[in-house]
């Protein structure tokens, strides 16, 4: 044969010499893109540019544009950063290197330990090897010969992981004289990684296990270009400002404590902002027909073995035993809301009955992965369960798409979505599946909303929908979902008697907003910054007297304010005025109300806002109407 065709993601066609390569490909199609290849998608799997094409194959060319392109890229910048380290540390013991978002670590064991000092050196050594331009050579071998190669090196960690591979065939990829046990894909050569820097340090166990050794994590993040570099670190010094591990100690939301780590313990003030999310929550549910209801969170473990989370959940449930039986704390809301439907007889005119469930959770996450409120042990879900008959899906659904996008508007997300499909894990038949999997695509395309395909991530008893929202700094964050299911209504044996007085089976849909409750108030914390719109600030107006004699006036202006309704504090401490304003603004309070003989005089006060300064003076009518509108529009500018 000597030509190949090969189809393109459009659904065109192009021809090419038989033996051609990806990157061949990309050069046919146009020189900039050539130049911008990192990778190449053939056939669903992403493989090296190298890689010759066969007859038929399907590529697409993958950039640094997409994720999986980031991710070829910032892997072969691992690989980098571990051959520098090897040339600044030549006995380091290398672990393994993978590329995460935004970036890419490389676990390691070295004596002495490495510390943010050494990067400069570590970086310059890159530097070179980036200079040197060698290209990323992909070598299969036996798997004998490299459990020879990397035992005569002394690679403890390595020689594991070959012994677990359950292939005869192992693969590495060399750059210059740097070798490492690797799947790949890869770069063409280090010289593309123009840009990249090293983050910081930390300790991570070897394979995630607490008995195994404790070894170095070093992070880096790489660009294509300076500029990009120079944007991502501008990103992340804004996200370190706006940390709500740091905001929530600040403005005294919340706290971690010892005794319970990876369970928060919420403050009066997160308390208000809590209250303000679920108020809101309740008046939206109400408005759309749902009712609510409360489940236990400890139930028998027959329940979870009924449910399925006994098989496929286990490893991150708690258990406890109550009168010699086996019970378990719920990690999730779903089997009580069943039960709940099964406690009445139910017709189709009952349907669609939405069961909306405010319910804590408990998971068992490692201690490694806990980060603030984001990633939790113990988490409240804003959690509906939807029964209804199989015609109803596409309008439930798309209603759902209409609510979700209504409650993110309200705080300035913007969001993507993925359908994700079957995982590898699951209950229920194919039939199930492929009709629940069609049902929720039947519904985006109705909706006309652009949504990709994550394939594998589904719940393991059916197919969802995932809003991915994205803050001010465009970070993702996984929230609102909308998971179909056929099988747990199976599993319950739950029915309804439909129009032809026959028994039948109905179609429920998990689905949340907020998603953890407790990680939507941490990504609104970073989002905002601590500066909460006026509704949902824990404090939303602070008066300063000017000085003691005018306190009186200033009591009478809190007590005006406190009877509308609104959150009001009053700082009548010795500090200088400026001091006293310094600190209602670094406490993000929306509005200070400065009294003096003037505003005692005219029923006014001085109104300053927490960022724009003096707003001027108005009656305390006019105030108290301006906030009053604020808090009811939800508005997000706040002057």
């Amino acid at each position: 044969m000597e030509t190949i065709e090969i189809h393109l993601p459009d659904n065109s066609t192009i021809q090419l010499p038989a033996g051609s390569t990806a990157l061949d490909l990309a050069a046919r199609i146009s020189n900039r893109l050539a130049k911008e290849a990192v990778g190449a998608k053939i056939n669903g799997v992403v493989k090296d540019l190298t890689t010759p094409l066969c007859q038929g194959d399907t590529v697409e060319i993958l950039t640094f544009d997409s994720p999986d392109g980031q991710a070829v890229f910032r892997h072969s910048a691992s690989h980098i950063m571990a051959s520098a380290i090897l040339r600044v540390r030549p006995h380091t013991r290398l672990a393994i290197g993978p590329a995460i978002e935004d970036g890419f670590y490389y676990d390691i064991e070295t004596d002495p330990p490495l510390t943010e000092e050494d990067f400069p050196a570590i970086e310059a050594e890159m530097q070179r090897i980036v200079q040197e331009n060698a290209p990323f050579v992909r070598k299969e071998v036996t798997k004998e010969e490299a459990l020879r190669y990397f035992e005569s090196r002394g690679d403890v960690y390595k020689v594991e992981l070959i012994k677990d591979l359950p292939d005869s065939t192992v693969t590495y990829y060399q750059h210059g004289d740097f070798i490492d046990l690797c799947r790949g894909p890869h770069l063409p050569s280090a010289g593309k990684v123009k840009a990249f820097k090293l983050l910081s340090v930390a300790g991570a166990y070897w394979r995630g296990d607490e008995r195994n050794p404790m070894l170095q994590r070093i992070y880096g993040t790489a660009f294509p270009s300076a500029k990009q570099l120079e944007e991502y670190l501008r990103l992340r010094a804004e996200a370190e400002k706006r940390d709500h591990r740091k905001l929530g100690r600040q403005l005294d939301l919340f706290s971690f404590h010892s005794v319970g780590p990876g369970f928060p313990f919420f403050h009066p003030k997160g308390m208000v902002v809590l209250n303000a999310l679920m108020e809101f929550w309740r008046e939206e549910h109400r408005k759309r027909g749902y009712g609510e209801v409360r489940t236990p969170i400890v139930l028998d473990r027959v329940l979870w073995e009924q449910s399925g989370h006994w098989d496929h959940y286990k490893e991150n449930m708690y258990f406890t035993v109550i009168d010699d039986r086996d019970f378990a704390i719920k990690p999730m809301n779903c089997p009580g809301g069943m039960l709940i439907y099964k406690s009445a007889l139910r017709s189709y005119r009952d349907l669609p009955l939405r069961l909306a469930e405010v319910g804590t959770v408990h998971r068992h996450e490692k201690s490694g992965v806990l980060h603030g409120l984001t990633r939790v042990r113990m988490f409240t879900q804003d959690d509906a369960h939807i029964f209804m008959t199989p015609d109803q899906i596409q309008s439930e659904v798309t209603s759902l798409i209409d609510f979700v996008d209504s409650v993110y508007a309200v705080f300035g997300l913007e969001y993507s979505i993925e359908l994700s499909t079957r995982p590898e894990k699951s209950i229920g038949t194919d039939e199930m599946w492929n009709t629940a999997t069609d049902a929720l695509k039947n519904a985006l395309d109705h909706k006309g909303v652009a949504y990709k395909i994550n394939e594998g991530d589904g719940a393991f008893y059916g197919p969802k929908i995932d809003f991915h929202v994205r803050d001010c700094l465009k970070r993702s964050w996984q929230c609102a979902t909308i998971q179909l299911d056929f099988a747990m209504p199976e599993k319950f044996d739950l029915e309804y008697t439909g129009a032809d007085g026959e028994r039948h089976r109905p179609v429920v849909i998990h689905r949340v907003i907020y998603g953890a409750i407790e990680r939507f108030f941490g990504i609104l914390i970073e989002h905002f910054g601590g500066a909460f719109p006026a509704w949902l600030a824990p404090v939303q107006t602070t008066v300063i007297p000017v000085s003691p004699a005018f306190e009186e006036y200033g009591r009478s202006v809190l007590d005006r304010l406190t009877q509308q309704g609104f959150r009001v504090e009053m700082n009548c401490s010795s500090e200088t005025l400026n001091y006293r304003i310094r600190s209602a603004q670094t406490q993000q309070i929306p509005y200070m109300l400065v009294v003096g003989e003037r505003e005692r005089e005219n029923d006014s006060v001085s109104v300053r806002h927490r960022r724009k300064g003096n707003i001027g003076t108005m009656t305390v009518v006019e105030f108290l109407q301006r906030l009053q509108n604020e808090v009811q529009s939800k508005a997000l500018d706040t002057a």
